[in-house]
């Protein structure tokens, strides 16, 4: 099985398009074939499924949004948000933007059993193969990036035995989300095209995914400061992706248990 690169010049605006520009050019030329199937352990989907509203906390080390955040050393903060309560971790692999890299990941993956996530652009279905490779147990997969492709590169995900968090942020993109089949679907409060956020897009979004008959799990992402903040979608949500507020706090612990304290 394979999935196809995305073209190198791809039709999408403002901060997002330059950063998938730099994506697809920096893998150019990879070799697109996925391997032999692999068999999914759906870790990621099951600690997303536990009860109440699950944190998947983030290794962040910087953003487009804020600059350097924390020069966070991934083991150690991986560490950190699961004994502050973190069902999964996020892993940004993306270098330029969020001070990520292949590193990262594998040591979050080597000092931790919550299952980790590959936070990237994912534009070529190598990525997919290397999320795999280095002990992820799932990658996002952007709508606002993949397009009528975001079928294809769920399947492909799935072939390397990964879960996918297919990931929206209006109402067009959850239409081809709900179409591909997809069994967590994340919605971004930011806008990626302008990095503004709006804390309404979460609730409206998730509300609609369900009213259409969606029963896969459902993930707010973005935004989110304090416990206060989670009050919109807890009830709602399955989980929430929550990354600059806790990787910027000085105390990863201490700043996790205090975000899922109105869940305990």
């Amino acid at each position: 099985m394979t999935a196809q690169p995305l073209p190198e010049s791809p039709s999408i605006p403002g901060v997002l398009g330059r950063i998938v520009h730099e994506r697809v050019a920096d893998y150019q030329g990879a070799d697109p074939r996925l391997g032999p199937g692999r068999t999914r352990a759906r870790a990621f989907h099951a600690a997303l499924s536990r009860p109440g509203l699950a944190l998947i906390a983030e290794v962040k080390r910087a953003s487009p949004s804020q600059g350097a955040i924390a020069p966070l050393d991934p083991a150690d903060a991986a560490r950190a948000y699961v004994s502050g309560g973190a069902a999964a971790i996020s892993v940004l692999t993306e270098p330029r933007h969020f001070g990520g890299s292949p590193e990262a990941l594998r040591e979050v993956v080597g000092s931790v059993t919550a299952p980790a996530l590959r936070k990237d652009f994912v534009v070529h279905p190598a990525m997919l193969r290397e999320a795999a490779d280095w002990g992820a147990s799932a990658a996002l997969l952007m709508v606002s990036v993949l397009g009528e492709a975001t079928g294809e590169y769920l399947r492909a995900a799935h072939h390397v035995g990964l879960d996918a968090l297919v990931e929206v942020h209006d109402e067009a993109e959850l239409e081809v989300a709900l179409a591909t089949g997809a069994e967590i679907i994340g919605v971004n409060n930011r806008d990626l095209r302008s990095l503004e956020i709006d804390l309404s897009v979460s609730p409206r979004l998730i509300r609609r995914a369900r009213e259409a008959g969606f029963m896969g799990l459902l993930v707010a992402e973005s935004g989110y400061r304090s416990a206060a903040d989670l009050a919109g979608v807890r009830g709602l949500a399955d989980a929430v992706l929550v990354g600059s507020s806790l990787a910027g706090s000085g105390d990863l612990e201490g700043a996790t248990r205090a975000l899922l304290a109105g869940d305990a």
